[in-house]
């Protein structure tokens, strides 16, 4: 049995959907937490893999983290800068976390959910108090692993940080990010030598 790679997008694959490491099958879940479930169902019921690692690139919400960091996404959380703020609300029964299931080697953090990039200083902080980064398909992705019983797990590359300048900071350095994610994850064996 294969182990299924994933990214939102080609570029996060950083080559590997070209040529992936043996024992591994690489597809794309598309953007946001709603496609990327849908499509990570589909792709675990056409493969049946034993696991799936999700890799991409996210936004920093915590000071600590610095662009090029490298993450294990530990809990995938639902939320958004209004339910944050107290401008919205979710249902007590609606499930909005969902735990890695299987361990990677790089320091562990959560990671907000929300359903579009923020893109203030008021709403990063916002978000901060729930995770240390942003990104936008890890709930979809991790909800369509459980639901089907397949441990996953999330590494991702900081390329940004969350707020007024995040998209053009995430256009220069998101090749980048990818690129050093995927050497950390041959480095650390995850992906085989």
């Amino acid at each position: 049995m294969a182990s299924l790679l994933l990214a939102a997008f080609p570029p996060e694959l950083a080559g590997l959907d070209a040529s992936p490491p043996a024992g591994w099958i690489t597809g794309i879940t598309g953007i946001g937490a709603l496609t990327a479930a849908v499509e990570t169902a589909r792709l675990v019921a056409a493969h049946r893999p034993d696991r799936v690692l999700f890799v991409g690139t996210c936004g920093a919400l915590d000071d600590r983290l610095r662009v090029g960091d490298v993450i294990a996404a530990t809990e995938a959380i639902a939320t958004c800068v209004e339910e944050r703020t107290g401008g919205a609300y979710r249902p007590e029964a609606e499930r909005v976390r969902w735990p890695a299931t299987w361990p990677l080697p790089f320091p562990a953090h959560a990671a907000a959910v929300p359903p579009a990039i923020t893109r203030t200083a008021e709403g990063a902080r916002a978000l901060a108090g729930a995770a240390a980064v942003e990104h936008l398909e890890l709930t979809g992705v991790f909800a369509a692993c459980h639901a089907a019983r397949v441990p996953v797990a999330a590494a991702l590359a900081v390329a940004n940080r969350v707020g007024p300048g995040a998209h053009a900071e995430w256009v220069a350095q998101h090749a980048r990010a990818s690129a050093a994610l995927v050497e950390a994850l041959r480095a650390a064996g995850v992906l085989g030598g």
